[in-house]
């Protein structure tokens, strides 16, 4: 997706802080406190401009649903979707997925989804692929048992990369 700058994308995220959660390492191992249930939570790294992670919560009203963006640019639109239309069950985070593990507890998350995530495509960026052996070990530590990874890409390659590792990283955890 090419990013276009919003000038007003950090004032409008700062002035949501209900929807974009400005320190959330403070939910840690609480998340309940937040949204006020303890229903399983379901996160979307790479949320965009939110328009899966919306219609699930729509969807899904007994699941919490959390979505993950790098870029001020990019969560606006997402966030402006949720102040045109609130949802109790949905919160957005602006933040690099390096850092998921400061965010979710041990067995915290109940699924992940990767939607078109960057593909990366030059070898030497295999490593900020969201399926490279770095993030998976992450996600191994935040996902509760028989959580699930769901993944959706339009990039052969990706696909390829993703189904090596995930296959590599099953068998190293079990």
């Amino acid at each position: 997706m090419r990013l276009r700058n919003v000038k007003y994308a950090k004032d409008l995220i700062l002035q949501n802080p209900q929807i974009v959660i400005p320190n959330p390492q403070d939910y840690k191992s609480n998340w309940a406190k937040l949204f006020g249930n303890k229903h399983p939570i379901e996160v979307e790294i790479g949320c965009g401009k939110g328009k899966f992670i919306y219609e699930s919560a729509l969807d899904n009203p007994n699941i919490n649903f959390i979505g993950i963006e790098k870029f001020d640019s990019v969560i606006v639109r997402a966030l402006e979707k949720v102040i045109e239309h609130p949802l109790d069950n949905l919160k957005l985070l602006r933040l690099d997925a390096e850092t998921i593990t400061d965010i979710f507890s041990k067995d915290e998350v109940a699924k992940i989804y990767l939607n078109f995530s960057d593909p990366w495509p030059k070898i030497r960026h295999a490593k900020r692929r969201l399926t490279s052996n770095k993030f998976l070990d992450r996600y191994a530590h935040i996902l509760s048992k028989n959580a699930e990874i769901h993944q959706k890409t339009d990039n052969i390659e990706l696909f390829e990369f993703s189904v090596e590792s995930l296959t590599e990283h099953i068998k190293f955890v079990i």
